[in-house]
């Protein structure tokens, strides 16, 4: 059966030297071969996933196998039914005349042969890496652009004297040039078969300690950051199948979130979360931010994140005298040495969490010196409803609210000063305030230590249920068992195995007993990525610290952008934020601003921050920053509509400008690492002064791919 019945190539008019059969009729052979595969593998794939729903789940570690592979089954289905042929990115032709075409997953047809090389591959590194200078082993190289499932373009790119000769473009005629100028839209565009060699090689980067991606605007930092995600989950096993948790990525707010949520899905990865810092604290996205710079920066400090863990400690204390239970066989005395010995078990678990393990610890020491023949059971349960002894143990390890004692701290002078010793009392009477909790952006990292050191205050009675729920099953196939044994004319003794503790844990299904809430940002996470990281503080470095172990990180950002300052090095500064082995990379081209836009947003920026690292723009559009009065507002936005049925504009700077489809209103901040089309700029003047000023106007200017419009009042 041969499905390649329209050609792969629809080229227009004007591109008719494209469409001679002598440059396309080897990639027309090969797309029919793909087409012909997908097809196969389709059927394939649904076969197989129809098999797996319909068996049964078992349990354990079958059941675990069966959901990974409906998980992968369905992953590669969504891949095919979204791309078809056009998941391919291009073809490179090497030094012996390998025709080798990259892909956004790996293919192979029936007969063995390898269709697609997966564009993480080693094999695939040279599509992305070669230059003119480094050619890698390539002759050429050619990137095609899809449009409707069909090629609507395609550059071929020369790395040797006779290839060029033959026709091939140099480096800065090829497809990524000529794609700049493309409209934008809400989302960002697909630029995998345009990543360039100096990002390719941030993107490929081992994932061993720090890795910050320092660059200025238009870099493609983003870029990077998203595809290093999907990299790291395909070529790194630490990550994708080992215990650490899969991949985080960081944004600064919910529009960089939105612009960027197709990126990996169109990458075929489905194992990466993404949030803002706030979603990592449920309930906390309109949380507003703190008003008082002084107490902001107290607050950014993360020895107060350390405070928490300090407020926690204090409810852990062991009762200073001696405690008498009384059982229906003896009173037994509680030392003070077993209260100190039982709260001092080593234990990972939070404050809640810990507490049954605390008591069965309590219990367990005073039980070991009862020497009367009692069953422990039954003085387990007299001592668990002895009044004095569980008043006792309630007073000195009791039931916390994360919230509540975050809230202490903001109430209490002498519990703040008892907890953050460094404090001075001016310091603390400043961090005191009436509404307890009337939380601000900068008590998100101390809310979200609370959480972690303090636990859910429902863990002991889930578990307790766990194990009342796993006892009443077990009981159950016991019955059945002895039933079955008494039945069986079984000689062998295998109706006896069913009694067996290893039978009995193989049918314990875990899914099916009652559990706690689960928190996916949480983590643990083996990897995170940062996007913005410049503008972070310690407290909210420590957010992130806490959720991966291994401190294997990518971190992406802009010390020019930084809007408070960002006076350290990136070494420096994540040193102090907790981060070792920190490895830096730059980006130096601006592959988005134009130059015209650069030539009036450079000067903003070296007014405030001299050694700025503002990037070389590759391209100029034609097009000079233009200067209106501030009435012009809707005219202007109005023109460029008519003019463009395509792509995106934004207003920044003006809160009365009613947002519609294809143009946005945000805020500088708001607005760091969109792009649009046109960028507005209303009264940039209004910003304020200093960094802070100079950081939000040089952000908005260099929002725009194509036109910048500042307006004056």
């Amino acid at each position: 059966m041969n499905l390649a019945t329209t050609s792969a190539f629809h080229l227009p008019d004007r591109l008719a030297a494209k469409s001679d059969p002598a440059l396309i009729s080897s990639d027309e052979e090969h797309f029919a071969a793909i087409t012909q595969t997908v097809h196969d593998s389709v059927a394939d794939a649904s076969a197989r996933l129809d098999r797996a729903l319909s068996t049964s789940s078992g349990v354990g570690g079958e059941a675990v196998e069966r959901d990974l592979e409906i998980h992968r089954l369905n992953s590669r289905l969504a891949m095919f039914r979204r791309y078809g042929i056009d998941m391919c990115l291009g073809r490179m032709v090497t030094s012996d005349g390998a025709h080798i075409y990259i892909g956004r997953l790996g293919l192979t047809g029936s007969d063995g042969r390898q269709l697609l090389v997966d564009w993480r591959a080693p094999a695939a590194e040279p599509f992305f890496g070669a230059t003119l200078a480094e050619p890698m082993g390539l002759i050429s190289r050619r990137r095609y652009r899809w449009a409707g499932g069909r090629i609507s373009d395609y550059w071929d790119e020369a790395f040797t004297p006779e290839a060029l000769a033959a026709g091939g473009a140099l480096d800065d005629q090829s497809s990524f040039i000529a794609s700049l100028g493309s409209s934008r839209s809400a989302r960002m565009r697909d630029v995998l078969a345009t990543i360039q060699s100096d990002q390719d090689a941030i993107i490929r980067a081992g994932s061993e300690g720090a890795l910050v991606v320092d660059g200025g605007p238009g870099t493609g930092k983003t870029v990077v950051a998203l595809h290093r995600a999907a990299y790291l989950l395909y070529s790194d096993t630490r990550i994708s199948r080992g215990s650490g948790g899969g991949v985080l990525v960081v944004g600064p707010h919910q529009p960089y979130l939105a612009y960027v949520d197709d990126v990996l899905p169109s990458l075929g990865e489905d194992r990466v979360q993404t949030c803002t810092l706030r979603d990592l604290v449920p309930g906390s996205a309109d949380v507003p931010p703190e008003p008082e710079p002084a107490v902001a920066r107290l607050k950014a400090d993360g020895r107060l994140v350390d405070a928490v863990a300090s407020a926690v400690r204090l409810y852990e204390q062991p009762p200073r005298r001696a405690t008498v239970a009384e059982t229906p066989w003896a009173d037994l005395r509680v030392q003070m040495l077993d209260w100190e010995e039982a709260f001092d078990i080593d234990t990972d678990a939070p404050h809640n969490e810990a507490r049954d393990e605390v008591w069965d610890a309590l219990l367990t020491i005073v039980l070991d010196r009862f020497e009367e023949q009692i069953p422990r059971a039954q003085l387990r349960r007299a001592l668990a409803q002895d009044e004095a002894l569980t008043h006792t143990f309630n007073r000195a390890w009791p039931l916390l609210d994360p919230l509540g004692l975050v809230a202490a701290l903001w109430t209490s002078p002498g519990f703040l000063k008892r907890c953050a010793p460094w404090l001075t009392d001016a310091e603390v009477r400043l961090l005191q305030r009436e509404e307890a909790r009337a939380w601000t952006a900068s008590d998100l990292p101390l809310l979200d230590a609370a959480t972690r050191e303090v636990g859910d205050p429902d863990a002991g009675r889930v578990r307790r249920e766990r194990e009342r729920a796993k006892a009443a099953e077990r009981e159950y196939r016991a019955d059945v068992a002895d039933y079955l044994m008494q039945s069986s004319d079984d000689d062998l003794g295998l109706m006896s195995m069913l009694r067996g503790e290893d039978v009995q844990n193989s049918l314990d299904d875990d899914d099916a007993l009652p559990r706690a809430g689960s928190d996916l940002l949480a983590g643990p996470f083996a990897h995170i990525i940062v996007d913005e990281a410049q503008e972070l503080t310690d407290a909210e470095w420590r957010m992130l610290l806490s959720r991966c172990p291994s401190r294997s990180f990518t971190v992406v950002g802009d010390r020019a952008q930084a809007r408070h300052g960002f006076t350290e090095s990136w070494p420096d500064r994540l040193s102090r934020a907790g981060l070792k082995d920190v490895h830096t990379a730059s980006l130096t081209v601006n592959y988005r601003t134009p130059e015209e836009i650069m030539a009036e947003a450079e000067p903003v920026i070296r007014a405030a921050l001299s050694d700025a690292n503002v990037p070389t723009s590759v391209r100029a559009s034609g097009i000079p920053v233009r200067h209106a009065a501030v009435h012009e507002r809707d005219a202007i936005v109005g023109a460029w509509l008519a003019e463009n049925s395509e792509g995106t504009a934004c207003v920044i700077g003006d809160e009365t400008f009613a947002a519609t489809e294809r143009v946005r209103s945000l805020t500088p901040a708001l607005s760091k690492g969109l792009e649009f089309d046109l960028v507005v700029l209303v009264e940039p003047e209004r910003f304020g002064g200093g960094i802070e000023g100079a950081v939000d106007r040089y952000v908005a200017m260099t929002r725009s791919t194509r036109e910048l419009v500042v307006l004056t009042a």
